[in-house]
Formats: structure tokens, C-alpha cells, sequence
């Protein structure tokens, strides 16, 4: 992706918390302003939920086998209940 020089001015108490944060996370004040706006527009998340949508696409069938089962999906008890409750419908 091609950059484009933005300059910007801020108080100086803006820029030391800028340097000091970007500093803290070890990257160039530059990459920490830019990942900023990209949270404040979203990208960073719609980037995430893509992520997290193919993960779940390409494991679907592991999740489905281990919580499912093939069978019921309500075959395992919940915290605090105990294999006979299930089984008799009881919750």
C-alpha cells in the first residue's frame, strides 16, 4: 500500500503521550497513529470478525463433532447438574 505524508500538530503534551505509548508498544509513533485511526474507523475489527469467520468456516465440522456429537446437542450436563438430570429432561 502506498503511504502519504500527513503532518499534523499537537500540544505537546499529545505528542509525549503519543511517543510514549508507541514507545511502550515498540513501534514508531508514525505506525501507532496509523493503527489508531484504523480502530477509530473500524478496519481493525472488520479485520478480526473476517478472521474469526474463517477460522470457524475451516473448523466448522471439528465443533460441530465435539459439541454435537452427531447427535443432540444438549447431550452433555451443565455445571452443577449431573448425567441423570439430562437424561430424564430435567434442567
Amino acid at each position: 500500500m502506498a503511504k502519504t505524508q500527513l503532518n499534523v500538530r499537537v500540544d505537546e503534551g499529545t505528542a509525549r503521550a503519543a511517543r510514549e505509548r508507541a514507545l511502550a508498544r515498540g513501534m514508531s509513533v508514525n505506525r501507532y497513529i496509523e493503527e489508531l485511526v484504523r480502530q477509530d474507523t473500524g478496519e481493525v475489527g472488520h479485520t478480526f470478525v473476517e478472521a474469526a469467520a474463517d477460522f470457524m468456516k475451516q473448523y466448522e465440522s471439528v465443533f460441530a463433532e465435539e459439541f454435537d456429537g452427531g447427535g443432540s446437542a444438549r447431550t452433555r450436563p451443565r455445571v452443577g447438574e449431573d448425567r441423570e438430570d439430562t437424561r430424564e429432561g430435567r434442567h
